[in-house]
């Protein structure tokens, strides 16, 4: 995910990131994985204050990847 430098500062991040959680938990996910790098501390700091935990980084083919962070979304609700 990335937000053009001109536009950064204005919860662009942040509503993408809304909007693909919530797409997740519509699609019935359990949970949300990302990889990114630590020198990203902005987005580090969204992803944070999103619920998102950092887990082990597993092997990857991304070479600057060196996070790895998941969001729990549980089980949805039966009716």
């Amino acid at each position: 995910m990335a937000v053009a430098p001109r536009v950064r500062g204005r919860g662009i991040g942040r509503s993408l990131a809304e909007v693909a959680i919530a797409k997740a938990r519509a699609l019935g996910a359990h949970r949300v994985a990302l990889l990114s790098n630590t020198v990203l501390e902005p987005a580090i700091r969204l992803y944070r204050s999103l619920g998102f935990v950092e887990v082990p980084l597993p092997p990857t083919d991304h070479r600057r990847a060196n996070i790895k962070m998941v969001l729990e979304l549980g089980r949805a609700a039966t009716p």
